[in-house]
């Protein structure tokens, strides 16, 4: 049985859900928050190159870049009773989560480590990942086991099939982002992000979009990052972006749930309630995209643009950059190598 699309999923769920409720007139209000990012440029395609972590040359070193980065983008979260963060010092800075990740994937690089090669990552040990992945702080990166594994699975797939290098499966696709998808769950795995919900089999594919939307984004779209359909893309599902969207007043968490999350208590990958507050982030930043697209053509703006990738970077900062503000709503929490 084939999954429905991340898209259809989204929709499906927002309908059943029983935990998560989407509001309208926080989708109403929040489009008009992105419709003014996009008015005063801090919310655009620029903003990925821009960072200091990211590639700053659009080659095929960024793709390969891109690919194990996105490879290993999932479950940063510390547990509650560690007393600090996974850390990474870079160039002088410290950074936590998805940073630290970047950061230390770029001080393996500039200490001579093959990070993006697959021949050396399809039989990297836990012992060198552990190494490469090391803190500044007493808490580790989380899952390195998990980790090397994914890195073994996609290397030797990239080695075998694809000459070594993951330019050769964008290649592949023809400039189409749901080719490009297809083929990134279908060759590898640990991209197969699905779950069953009420007897239909949804995805989320959060690492593979992720990978679609970062290459789009790096190369602002052009060269190796033009896709034809790069709009078909939904939100990246994960655990940060319902803080934003619930403090945009665009989703709302039934009571039994807000407890359960307040209380620390680890939500099952797959469970229901885990299922519907990701489905229902794909389906408000929809909902969100319609609205602004509708408000452009409302004012007869003709220059700017906006998709899911757009508004889902905008909130994923947003969380950042009010992060204390933002802590008073609980994040779900589930150990998983999808998110």
């Amino acid at each position: 049985m084939n999954s429905l699309s991340p898209k259809i999923s989204g929709e499906l769920v927002a309908k059943l859900a029983k935990h998560v409720l989407i509001l309208q007139n926080g989708i109403f209000s929040l489009a008009k928050t992105v419709l003014n990012g996009l008015k005063s440029k801090t919310i655009s395609l620029e903003g990925f190159s821009q960072h200091e972590l990211h590639p700053q040359v659009s080659d095929s070193a960024a793709v390969d870049w891109i690919f194990v980065v996105d490879t290993l983008n999932f479950s940063f979260w510390s547990p509650d009773d560690s007393s600090c963060k996974w850390e990474v010092s870079h160039n002088g800075r410290k950074y936590t989560g998805y940073f630290a990740l970047c950061a230390a994937i770029n001080r393996a690089i500039q200490e001579g480590v093959q990070i993006t090669d697959p021949n050396y990552y399809c039989n990297v040990s836990v012992e060198q990942l552990t190494h490469i992945l090391r803190s500044d702080t007493s808490t580790p990166a989380p899952m390195i086991k998990e980790r090397v594994s994914n890195l073994h699975e996609v290397g030797k797939i990239l080695v075998n099939k694809y000459k070594g290098s993951f330019v050769n499966c964008l290649e592949q696709a023809d400039n189409s982002a749901q080719k490009l998808l297809e083929l990134v769950i279908t060759d590898f795995p640990c991209y197969r992000d699905e779950a069953d919900y009420q007897g239909h089999k949804v995805a989320f594919y959060k690492r593979a979009q992720i990978l679609i939307g970062d290459i789009w984004a790096s190369f602002r779209g052009k060269g190796l990052g033009f896709f034809t359909d790069i709009d078909s893309i939904t939100m990246f599902a994960d655990y940060r972006i319902p803080q934003s969207l619930i403090h945009f007043g665009a989703l709302k968490y039934s009571d039994e749930l807000m407890a359960i999350l307040k209380s620390g208590v680890e939500l099952p990958s797959g469970s229901p309630e885990e299922v519907e507050i990701r489905a229902c982030c794909i389906h408000a930043v929809s909902m969100v995209c319609e609205e602004v697209h509708r408000l452009l053509q409302e004012e007869g703006i003709q220059n700017l643009s906006i998709n899911s990738i757009l508004i889902d970077h905008f909130l994923w900062d947003y969380r950042r950059q009010h992060a204390e503000q933002l802590e008073t709503i609980p994040f779900h929490k589930t150990r998983c190598i999808y998110y």
